[in-house]
């Protein structure tokens, strides 16, 4: 019998004679490391986008946004604060750039001369998204054979 209560590994391993209870090292060869990144499987982003602040749909603007220029999905004015990259709500005056007043209408077109597009760089998706109907019809089928 031994002197001591308790038995688990850990405790008083120093004094047991039968060296401590200590697990031995594992030799042996450490698994493979794969090259690149170990992400979502993804790749790197590819696509530089500009998304309306209003409904979220894509805009085309490789040529800029006009002054007037409207959301052809949701008829939004695109040239105002919420569009601009250097839109920032916890800033002075809600914009990064060093602006002479504040604009009272962010939403609203607006002529500053600091205006860029605020644009995004996205996973470019491969497959189309699937329509209700799709995935009701798959559904189905899945429990057809039953």
């Amino acid at each position: 019998m031994s002197d001591r209560k308790y038995r688990q590994r850990g405790y008083k391993d120093e004094d047991r004679p039968d060296g401590g209870g200590k697990q031995p090292r594992r030799q042996g060869a450490s698994p493979e490391r794969r090259e690149g990144p170990r992400g979502r499987g993804l790749g790197a982003p590819s696509v530089t986008v500009f998304r309306c602040a209003d409904c979220g749909k894509r805009v085309a603007a490789s040529g800029g946004v006009e002054v007037g220029q409207k959301c052809p999905h949701c008829e939004a004015e695109l040239h105002s604060c919420v569009n601009c990259q250097h839109f920032d709500p916890s800033a002075r005056w809600q914009c990064r750039q060093d602006i002479p007043q504040a604009v009272t209408r962010k939403r609203k077109d607006n002529d500053c001369e600091l205006f860029a597009p605020k644009v995004v760089v996205e996973f470019e998706s491969e497959a189309a998204a699937r329509s209700p109907e799709e995935a009701r019809a798959a559904f189905d089928d899945l429990f057809s054979g039953l």
